[in-house]
């Protein structure tokens, strides 16, 4: 759990960096290490629907604010780097290696499913009683749209926010090209 709190600690730093940095740039690389590190912490707490959902929307995210972010914000690194923030950047790079290690290695082995080392998870509960309780044709809809409709209802929302973004930003673009043309 030691780990846990490490990788809370960089997420916190690298959003005090995204948010006190002047360059654009910096600020949305800060923000994709956010959202890396939110979606290893959903690997510790057992959650990869979620986990997996985090990554799509962050990649997405990131490719939409670098695309804006580039064409308004030209810096150029010259001269040599500072030695205090190289060894800070590897640092990061090795606690966050190191802490998916560790959630690779929580997970067991290949094939094992990970509910099935917790007697009482929910997912036994909804393979027992799912098709009786909700009258679902089958469990994967009974979970889906019964036991978890909400949590589907989020991710949905997240994803089709994230697909309008994208559109919005990149027809605007789009647009601003053919009107110079």
């Amino acid at each position: 759990m030691s780990v846990f709190y490490v990788l809370l600690l960089l997420i916190l730093i690298a959003s005090l960096i995204a948010i006190e940095t002047r360059d654009l740039l910096s600020s949305v690389i800060c923000i994709g290490a956010v959202g890396f590190g939110a979606s290893l912490m959903f690997l510790f707490l057992r959650a990869p629907d979620i986990a997996i959902t985090q990554i799509v929307v962050e990649v997405l995210g990131l490719i939409i604010l670098i695309r804006a972010t580039i064409s308004r914000d030209l810096t150029f690194i010259s001269g040599d780097r500072e030695f205090f923030g190289l060894v800070v950047s590897v640092v990061i790079i090795l606690v966050v290696f190191l802490a998916g290690m560790e959630v690779l290695a929580g997970l067991g082995r290949f094939g094992m499913p990970v509910m099935a080392r917790v007697p009482d998870a929910a997912s036994a509960a909804y393979i027992e009683g799912g098709l009786e309780k909700t009258g679902a044709a089958n469990v994967v809809a009974a979970v889906i749209l019964d036991y978890r409709a909400y949590d589907t209802l989020g991710e949905a929302t997240v994803l089709f926010t994230s697909i309008i973004g994208a559109t919005v930003i990149l027809r605007k673009e789009a647009k601003e090209a053919l009107s110079e043309a």
